[in-house]
């Protein structure tokens, strides 16, 4: 089976009315494409939500200092990159390469995402004990044919979890994003995307639970909106 494009998932993920119609079909059929669309929509989603407090603070003199020492650098190199820095070793010739999808994806929405110090850490390691702190069982809206379930675990450090289950839901026409709503369906905080049949999402610290109590899967098209499409799957009440 031959995929879509992967920059053309990605000009999907942005709202862009793009594809012919057997790439239109093969997306509404095809879970990893469906699935790739969906990671890249939450990617623009969280780029176009960035505002200038989000923007990462100058790093401090001696950072840099650290920096010129370690790769001997010339030791008048400004953070700016004005001076060339001198070097030890030929220069390395990079070859082009094809971006990935979510890089064009970030990209276009004007927002590059990234970060100093942080790693991804792999290997054996130990998980905090979680304790089950609520639960919901999640019914069909009217119009569709799905079930699932959603609770939320709390770890001894007090990190919380949303874990929910998703079955059914076949004629699902975009990608599926999981949220907690009010009591009164006014407010309502996105937690991600539901890619398979089940997630499991870290909930802001400010989140009450008792505020916010109502765990909503709705069915998201792919136009670039991070609003609620307001055609809700599966809703259900949290005994919290």
């Amino acid at each position: 089976m031959r995929h879509v494009d992967p920059e053309t998932l990605a000009l999907i993920a942005l709202g862009e009315q793009i594809g012919d119609d057997d790439e239109r079909t093969h997306l509404s059929r095809c879970p990893q494409c469906t699935a790739d669309v969906a990671a890249l929509a939450a990617t623009v989603t969280v780029a176009r939500s960035v505002t200038a407090a989000d923007e990462p603070a100058p790093a401090p003199r001696q950072v840099w200092e650290g920096i010129r020492s370690e790769l001997g650098l010339s030791a008048d190199l400004e953070p700016d990159g004005r001076v060339t820095p001198a070097r030890t070793t030929p220069p390395v010739v990079a070859t082009r390469r094809r971006s990935a999808p979510w890089i064009a994806a970030a990209a276009a929405a004007g927002v590059v995402i990234g970060g100093v110090g942080g790693a991804w850490v792999t290997g054996n390691r130990t998980e905090p004990a979680a304790t089950v702190v609520a639960e919901a069982t999640l019914d069909p809206l009217p119009g569709w044919e799905a079930t699932g379930g959603a609770v939320v675990e709390e770890t001894e450090d007090g990190v919380r979890e949303l874990v929910v289950s998703f079955e059914g839901g076949d004629d699902v026409g975009g990608y599926r994003e999981v949220w907690l709503i009010d009591a009164d369906v006014t407010r309502l905080v996105s937690l991600g995307v539901l890619v398979g049949s089940t997630g499991r999402f870290t909930l802001p610290p400010g989140v009450d639970l008792v505020e916010f109590p109502v765990v909503d899967i709705s069915d998201e098209p792919f136009d670039g909106d991070p609003a609620h499409s307001g055609d809700s799957i599966l809703r259900g009440l949290l005994d919290a």
